[in-house]
């Protein structure tokens, strides 16, 4: 297993040196949003340096997002053919072929391939830790210190949270990081923690043969998206031979001859072999200097809609993505990098930039159609609203019962939410829960972001037979 704690070996060619002080930009972190950020100030005509401590694509590339996918994928595919009648699939894993398949899609932990893009890009790359350490000025431990004339940009996302729990702290457990690196199929394994990570977790180990516990401390597994949605993940988790333990929180932690003792207050005790704790993430800022600056180590950077970060005179300093605590997703994190990038090019050139909604400057979607996918079996899909929230909302519930939908998987079930604005006669939100649902989505989020008119989307007519026939009957209850 490598967790990559250790700053990556592949050097970049390019130097600061090379530069000395003629830097128009310094983007500290390059994950995909960082990436993102930079490679758009380049763009602009930005003399950009990029700033990585560990390995260029950062959390997503390697410990998130693709190699939890790639987990995921292969017990999701046979689940899938076992739905489709004469299909022979008796549904056993290859754990070996699984995780070679996961060692290639996060390229054997080597970013040296994102580092040739961003070199071809344009973008300087420096190693090392970044930390702001004045106005206009970032200090690299053991490497240079940097004087931008334009702008820093904050990219550094996000890092897990440790809940206080007596004993957690002196026993090995996993983090997200090595729940998605481990090549070796644990026993057992208890999760802590009924989101996101905890349930694609959950799922995607026992598929491959560990006997899992999730402890959730909630009343229900997702509980940020509708009841329905985390009723039917808990269903499947249960099917695939979890124990879902709900309303349970951890009281005392400790360790359990080769494994973990997990003590609840209820009385009850969960033992496993490996312990992963996935209850959340913060904003990574900690130790970045930002006390040096009049801003509060630890806390999420306020921004605006075009990046700038508040309560900081000289509109230099601008962040993007998880640290800033708006939406914590890695696409919507590099839909603002975008932005962040095009702004400071554009002020740069001295162009007065407004944050005026929808406009390229401006990170709108932030507010009104923040896109999710969790990758389970069955997924959820959700993009803006997930309930009511004014009186004039109405909610559309019904279940995935087109003939799109048999035909895709014998005994399909699914279940789809929309949000309607009343007044407006738009949808504002949309939730989606069923075999490969995540397809369905953007269609979803062009309606919400477009603000199409509901007499206008009775128009876009669903090809037969697929599964986005949902959309026909949906707009039928709305009484079209």
């Amino acid at each position: 297993m490598d967790t990559g704690e250790n700053t990556a070996e592949h050097t970049a060619e390019n130097t600061v040196d090379e530069l000395g002080e003629d830097v128009d930009v310094v983007v500290i972190g390059a994950g995909p949003v960082g990436e993102n950020a930079a490679a758009r100030a380049v763009r602009g005509g930005m003399r950009t340096v990029l700033v990585e401590h560990e390995r260029l694509g950062g959390e997503c590339s390697y410990w998130a997002c693709v190699p939890s996918k790639a987990l995921l994928r292969p017990g999701n595919a046979a689940a899938a053919a076992r739905r489709v009648p004469g299909v022979r699939c008796d549904g056993e894993l290859d754990e070996h072929a699984v995780f070679a398949w996961r060692d290639k899609r996060v390229s054997h932990w080597d970013d040296g391939g994102q580092v040739d893009w961003a070199e071809g890009a344009g973008i300087t790359v420096v190693r090392g830790r970044a930390r702001l350490s004045g106005q206009r000025e970032v200090t690299v431990d053991g490497g240079p210190v940097l004087r931008p004339t334009h702008a820093v940009v904050v990219c550094t996302g996000s890092v897990p949270v440790t809940p206080d729990v007596e004993g957690l702290a002196d026993v090995p457990v996993w983090t997200s990081r090595d729940a998605t690196s481990a090549s070796a199929v644990p026993e057992s394994l208890a999760v802590l923690g009924g989101g996101v990570v905890g349930v694609e977790m959950a799922q995607a180990w026992a598929r491959l043969g560990a006997s899992v516990e999730i402890i959730a401390r909630g009343e229900r597994l997702l509980p940020r998206m509708p009841a329905f949605a985390g009723e039917a993940v808990a269903e499947a988790l249960r099917a695939d031979g979890v124990r879902v333990r709900l309303g349970a929180s951890a009281r005392r932690v400790s360790a359990d001859g080769g494994g973990v003792r997990v003590d609840l207050d209820d009385g009850e005790s969960v033992t496993a072999q490996r312990l992963l704790v996935a209850t959340g993430r913060k904003p990574a800022t900690g130790d970045l200097g930002l006390d040096r600056v009049g801003l509060t180590p630890g806390r999420a950077l306020t921004v605006d809609d075009t990046g700038l970060v508040a309560d900081v005179p000289g509109g230099w300093l601008y962040a993007a993505g998880d640290v800033t605590g708006r939406a914590l997703v890695t696409h919507q994190g590099k839909y603002a990098a975008r932005v962040v990038g095009d702004v400071v090019a554009a002020r740069a050139r001295g162009e007065e930039v407004r944050a005026e909604a929808w406009s390229h400057y401006t990170a709108t979607a932030d507010h009104h159609a923040v896109t999710q996918v969790v990758f389970t079996d069955p997924e959820v899909a959700s993009v803006g609203l997930v309930e009511a929230d004014k009186p004039s909302h109405r909610v559309v519930d019904r279940d995935i019962d087109v003939a799109g939908a048999s035909l895709h998987a014998d005994g399909y079930e699914g279940r789809v939410r929309l949000v309607v604005d009343s007044e407006r006669q738009v949808v504002v939100g949309a939730t989606f829960v069923g075999q490969d649902v995540a397809e369905l989505l953007h269609a979803a989020t062009v309606a919400i972001v477009g603000e199409v008119p509901l007499r206008r989307l009775w128009h876009a007519v669903p090809a037969f037979p697929t599964v986005s026939e949902v959309w026909l009957r949906l707009l039928e209850d709305c009484g079209l």
